[in-house]
């Protein structure tokens, strides 16, 4: 399925939409939500300033608590690497192809 994201446009990271969503709508401090999701404010604040990448465990700790999925923040964090990988070139330069699959070989 083809995404109507503009392609060359950064995705939002999942932080940015913790900061500039949930919290406020939540009407709730970094240090209250730090602490219950049991982790420490410096971790939600290196989330919120999107210094730091989602983790699967930390996905699953928001979902719960906001009863949200955490699929949902996954696919975020997923896209905006995704990203990060296409916008380098040269991460990927030595990787050739395979033309045929190694069972047709045999």
């Amino acid at each position: 399925m083809k995404s109507m994201r503009d392609q060359n446009r950064r995705p939002t990271h999942p932080g940015a939409v913790l900061r500039e969503d949930v919290l406020p709508a939540l009407s709730m401090t970094q240090t209250e939500f730090a602490l219950r999701l049991g982790v420490s404010r410096l971790t939600v604040s290196e989330i919120l300033h999107e210094k730091r990448p989602l983790t699967p465990e930390m996905a699953a700790r928001i979902a719960k608590l906001i009863n949200t999925t955490a699929d949902s923040w996954l696919r975020m964090q997923a896209a905006l690497d995704l990203w990060a990988i296409q916008q380098d070139p040269k991460m990927l330069a030595g990787i050739k192809p395979i033309k045929q699959m190694m069972n047709e070989t045999a």
